[in-house]
């Protein structure tokens, strides 16, 4: 009997600086080290890779690659998960997909992360919690960096 999925991780946060400038924080590796992980290898095309990685308590690496990609408007990548979530999420490939969205609204550019591919089941759940704690952390200090970029 097949798994049924979880809902996707989906949040948001406005940022008010232009779009390419929040784009560029997704798509060049010395900007994701400002404000997502530690060190990072972006191919900023489709099939490109996307590499992070991380040090510290929770170290860990996601050896992703771009699925999709519309300059200023979207980016797609696959995600492998920290080593907790190792045999469950990227064996014997990544389980799971990160997309995120540029769009203007009244306040700012509307950043919308989604992170999909969970499946039911108890470590699936656990997998998805941190996951959604690591994303809301992660886009609050996107956020963060970007106003401190942008206005010092």
């Amino acid at each position: 009997m097949p798994s049924e999925e979880l809902d996707p991780i989906l949040i948001q946060v406005t940022v008010p600086l232009p779009i390419p400038m929040i784009y560029a924080a997704f798509t060049d590796s010395a900007k994701l080290t400002g404000w997502l992980c530690d060190a990072a290898k972006v191919e900023a095309k489709i099939g490109g890779r996307y590499e992070l990685s991380w040090v510290g308590e929770t170290a860990f690496e996601s050896r992703g690659e771009v699925l999709q990609m519309q300059p200023d408007v979207d980016i797609g990548f696959s995600w492998t998960g920290p080593a907790a979530f190792d045999e469950l999420m990227n064996r014997p490939k990544a389980k799971t997909h990160v997309y995120v969205r540029l769009a203007e609204s009244p306040e700012g550019i509307d950043v919308t992360l989604e992170h999909s591919g969970w499946v039911s089941g108890d470590e699936w759940e656990a997998a998805r919690s941190w996951h959604f704690h690591f994303w809301d952390d992660r886009l609050h200090r996107l956020k963060d960096y970007l106003i401190q970029s942008a206005y010092g």
